[in-house]
Formats: C-alpha cells, sequence, structure tokens
C-alpha cells in the first residue's frame, strides 16, 4: 500500500486513534491502514455498533486502506444465518462495503486449532478436567491470586492425546476445556489461565458438524487479525484488560503479522438501554413489537423509524472517538436527524387531530389545485399540486373559542392564512351534545389564492389543511423515548422506567400525494415533524411512522452554551 501519512486534510477530524495511524503510517510501521468490524452473529446491530462501523470503514477509507467484515462466529449455540444477513444488510444501508473482504472466524478453525496445538507442544497450554464452577473458584479474585488446576503439570503428550480426542468427539460437553498456561498470581485476571477451547456438540450455521471443539473469542480475535493482517484493531474500552491476553497470543505463536489493538469508549446514550441482555429482555417479554421496533436503538429500528444514514453518519463524527466513558444526549442525535432532513425530505401536509372547516362562501362542488413547494430548501425539489375545495380538516389544537393573548392561530372573528390557498375568517362553531367541536365555519377571500393578500394585509397566524374530499386516511404511530428518565435503572429496575406512553396511534387524514411513500423513506408534514411510511402500509392502509418532531432542543441547548 502507498504511504498516506499527508492525507489529512486541515479540517480532518483529530482523535488518539487518528493520531496513532499517522505516526504508524509516517514511522513505516505499517505500509498502509487495514481495520476490521467483527460482529458476532448472535443478534442485532444497534446505535453502539453503528458508531463501531462508521469508526473502522471511516479510518479505512480516510488513510486510502481497507476494512474488512469478519463475524466472530465461534458459538454455534447462539448464532444464526439471520443474523450474519441481517449484519450484512445494515452495514451496506450505512453506507459502507467490505469489497472482496467478507471473513468469517469458521475459516480459520483449523489454523487456529494447530495453534492450540503448538501451545501445547510449547508448554503453553493444557487439558483441564476442572468444571467450570471450578475453574471459577480458582481463579481468585482482584485481591486474592488464583490457584493452579491439579491438571496444569500434564505432560505435553498427553495434553496433545487429550486435545485430539476432545475434537474427536469422545467427551461430553463441559467435561474438559483447554486453557493457556500463564500465571495464576497474574494481576489482570485474564492472564490467569484462560480457557481457549470448549466442547459444544452442536452444528454450527456455516461449519455443520464438522467440529464439536471451538475456540473462545479471546483465542479467536488476535490470531484472525493477524491473519487478515488488520494494522489496527479497534475495540471498546471493555476489551482494555483482554490486551495483555490479545499481544501474549501474538508473541507465542508464528502468526504472519502482528496487529496492535486500541481502545475507545463505547457509546451511551440518554433515554435508552443498548445491553443486548436487556434489548432481548425488551424483546422477549414484548415490551416493544420486535427488534425493528422504531423505539429501539437497533439499526433495523432506526431505519424502520425513518432514520437516514447520512444522520448516524453524521451523530457517529461528531461525537468522535476518546477513552472516558460518556453519555451522549439523545437530542444530539434528534439534531443530526434533522439536519439532514430539513434539507433533504420533501413537505407534505397531514392532519393528526382532525376537525371540519366548511367554508360556506366557496362553490359547494368547487375544486381547484393549488401549487406547493416541496422542500424550500431546495429549489431543485420543484413543487406539487394539492387539492382545494368546500370542506378541509384543519388541526383541532389550530382552534380556540376563548384564545389566550399570544395564540394566533383560528379564533371566532380571527382571520389566518391556508398555506398555500387563500385567507379565510372564522364565523361560526359547531357543537355537539357534549359540547365538543365538531365542525368550524369560514368564509374566505378570493383575492388571497395563495395565500397573500393584495390590499397588503397581514395575518399572524398560517395553518396546514388538507381537502376532506380527497383526503386520504392514516394510521399515525407517534414515537417517543422508550424511557421516561435519561439514565434507566439508575434508581432501581430499570424496567420500572418504561414510558407508558412511547406510542401513541393517531387517525390522520393526509393529502393524496402520500398515496405512494415509500416506506422508511422520511418526509416533512408541515408543522409537525418527520414521518415516514411503514412497512405496514398497504394498498388502502396507510401508516406512518414519527421519526422526530420539530423543535430542535440541541440547538437550543448549544446556543444557551454558545
Amino acid at each position: 500500500m502507498a504511504d498516506h501519512a499527508q492525507s489529512r486534510t486541515p479540517d480532518a477530524p483529530r482523535d488518539f486513534i487518528r493520531d496513532i495511524i499517522r505516526a504508524d503510517l509516517a514511522s513505516g510501521r505499517v505500509p498502509g491502514v487495514v481495520t476490521r468490524f467483527p460482529p458476532e452473529p448472535n443478534g442485532y446491530l444497534h446505535i453502539g455498533h453503528a458508531k463501531s462501523i462508521c469508526l473502522n470503514f471511516g479510518l479505512a477509507a480516510e488513510f486510502g486502506g481497507r476494512c474488512h467484515l469478519r463475524f466472530d462466529d465461534t458459538n454455534p449455540v447462539k448464532e444464526e444465518m439471520e443474523y450474519i444477513e441481517s449484519i450484512q444488510e445494515d452495514v451496506r444501508w450505512l453506507g459502507f462495503d467490505w469489497g472482496d473482504h467478507l471473513h468469517f472466524a469458521s475459516d480459520y478453525f483449523e489454523q487456529l486449532y494447530a495453534w492450540a496445538e503448538h501451545l501445547i507442544g510449547r508448554g503453553l497450554a493444557y487439558v483441564d478436567d476442572l468444571s467450570a464452577e471450578e475453574i471459577r473458584a480458582h481463579r481468585g479474585t482482584l485481591t486474592e491470586p488464583g490457584r493452579e488446576s491439579p491438571y496444569r503439570d500434564r505432560p505435553a503428550a498427553e495434553n496433545l492425546d487429550l486435545f485430539r480426542r476432545m475434537r474427536a468427539g469422545a467427551f461430553a460437553d463441559g467435561a474438559r476445556v483447554l486453557r493457556a498456561r500463564i500465571d495464576m498470581a497474574a494481576g489482570n485476571i485474564n492472564l490467569r489461565d484462560p480457557v481457549l477451547y470448549r466442547i459444544l456438540h452442536a452444528r454450527h450455521p456455516r461449519t455443520g458438524d464438522a467440529w464439536c471443539l471451538y475456540p473462545t473469542y479471546d483465542f479467536t480475535h488476535g490470531q484472525s487479525d493477524a491473519l487478515e493482517h488488520i494494522t489496527h484493531s479497534i475495540c471498546t474500552l471493555e476489551f482494555e484488560d483482554h490486551r495483555p491476553l490479545y499481544d501474549w497470543f501474538i508473541e507465542n505463536l508464528p502468526v504472519p503479522s502482528r496487529p496492535r489493538q486500541y481502545e475507545f469508549a463505547r457509546l451511551n446514550l440518554t433515554y435508552t438501554v443498548l445491553s443486548k441482555r436487556r434489548l432481548i429482555q425488551l424483546v422477549k417479554e414484548r415490551r416493544v413489537s420486535g427488534w425493528d421496533d422504531p423505539r429501539m436503538p437497533t439499526v433495523r429500528g432506526l431505519r424502520r423509524r425513518g432514520v437516514p444514514p447520512e444522520a448516524l453518519r453524521d451523530f457517529a463524527a461528531r461525537i468522535g472517538v476518546t477513552k472516558a466513558n460518556a453519555t451522549v444526549d439523545v437530542a444530539l442525535l434528534d439534531h443530526c436527524i434533522r439536519d439532514h432532513l430539513n434539507t433533504h425530505a420533501e413537505r407534505r401536509m397531514a392532519v393528526l387531530d382532525p376537525v371540519r372547516l366548511v367554508i360556506e362562501n366557496y362553490p359547494e362542488d368547487g375544486e381547484e389545485w393549488l401549487d406547493a413547494v416541496n422542500n424550500p430548501e431546495d429549489p431543485a425539489a420543484g413543487s406539487r399540486r394539492v387539492p382545494f375545495c368546500r370542506v378541509l380538516y384543519i388541526e383541532r389544537a389550530d382552534f380556540m373559542e376563548d384564545p389566550p393573548k399570544r395564540f394566533f392561530r383560528l379564533a371566532p372573528g380571527r382571520e389566518v392564512r391556508l398555506r398555500y390557498a387563500y385567507f379565510v375568517t372564522c364565523t361560526g362553531v359547531v357543537k355537539n351534545e357534549a359540547g365538543e367541536v365538531v365542525e368550524l365555519r369560514a368564509t374566505y377571500d378570493p383575492a388571497t389564492r395563495g395565500g397573500d393578500a393584495p390590499d397588503g394585509r397581514k395575518v399572524k397566524g398560517t395553518l396546514h389543511w388538507v381537502s376532506a374530499r380527497h383526503a386520504l386516511e392514516a394510521e399515525v404511530r407517534l414515537y417517543d423515548h422508550l424511557f421516561v428518565r435519561p439514565d434507566p435503572g439508575a434508581e432501581g429496575d430499570w424496567l420500572d422506567d418504561l414510558n407508558p406512553e412511547s406510542l401513541a396511534v393517531v387517525t390522520a387524514r393526509v393529502e393524496p400525494s402520500l398515496a405512494e411513500a415509500e416506506a422508511g423513506r422520511a418526509v416533512q408534514f408541515e408543522r409537525q415533524g418527520y414521518f415516514c411510511a411503514d412497512p405496514d402500509s398497504s394498498s388502502g392502509r396507510l401508516v406512518f411512522n414519527r421519526t422526530v418532531g420539530l423543535r430542535d432542543s440541541w440547538a437550543r441547548i448549544q446556543a444557551r452554551e454558545g
């Protein structure tokens, strides 16, 4: 690979990992940059994984290198092809491509086994007959050293024979393990003779029944990196204590390259849980509708909610890479979503809580089609035609019979502008027996077509609307934070902090152009927020999910702090 040490532009990001890479390229320690994203195929990716994907693939692109997608498929009990396929789909959706470098730890099973025998031959590994519980009891604590297994000093020849019989299926699950022979008194517990292989009589998604002996993550990770000539193996901080073990294997095995591991802080997000165990619990207990529930922080959930991949990449870039754990305000994520959609999302009109507005001086059978701008931020987006007639729907909240001082929307005797249409003045209110408003009456000024008065008079309120005759009925799902606390579980059971109002479903009226709305593609419902059609939509049934509202709390926070 070419030397890319000078690839940084003046506005390129700076962080400790990029500084390390630049120094490595400048010194010639590495000829080029090779990174990897190594997910376990035992679940769906979440936004924390998205941060890692953006980092690893982004670094490779920035420095002219490559990034591998490698599945750590060493636990057949929990792994499925469904997850392998979904992870590839998510990575591609985020905008990244691994090219020819799709790899699996299972590709290296034979080589890893050979290296395990190499360690046995050098007296650096042994077969242990202790149970998992006994091994834990022997490991010691942070303040007390571990105790050596009574099988630790078995002769190499005996260990090799037992290990080969383990591979041949001679023993039951859990009967024996292979352990590294390092130091039971080490201050780092990970160096106290860690397990390298365990017996699992389980069918593997890729290798079938070829193996009943599987390597652990710690034994697989570094050696897979070395086989792929990874230069910078980037992990989250929980693997920092595992780095001495990573290095020990590299130093004691005849690997073809010497990768180095670096750690960065994992993502923590307010009003969110990212623990895989907790996400699984939410799904299994039906607290959410599934892994793609738009309230879930999974990539699939975010995608179904209408979050564009560009916004996630922007979010990852803004939060940066650090060594210190911190919690990111979810308002920043919402800001990144709005920032992208404000420029790219087309505008449409939708009334979420409709009340009828009858324009009494408009012809009963009258109908006209008015020009409406698709996106004021993008002139190239053009315009569309929206129908107008005598009976419209407006938002119930846009009318008050006895309005307070700063309420500028519709009220008895008040004139407002209907977006793209006319000035109208409220002339009457119709109520049902319960005293609820069921219909409003108004007159319009034909001279104000297009929404401006030729005599120059001004109005303070502009309302969105839809034609009752042409409107489509739609189910609109209003999603909010899944938790009521920014730090779920900080003061008790985390499940007690679930937000009972995280989803509200309303029946809305929307303009007819939304009949062909593309699932997952966000549009702005004017004055409401950003929404996207849900995959549940079908011919004759429209379903929309709220992606994010229009109010930008993060921008206000930054303005105050600035």
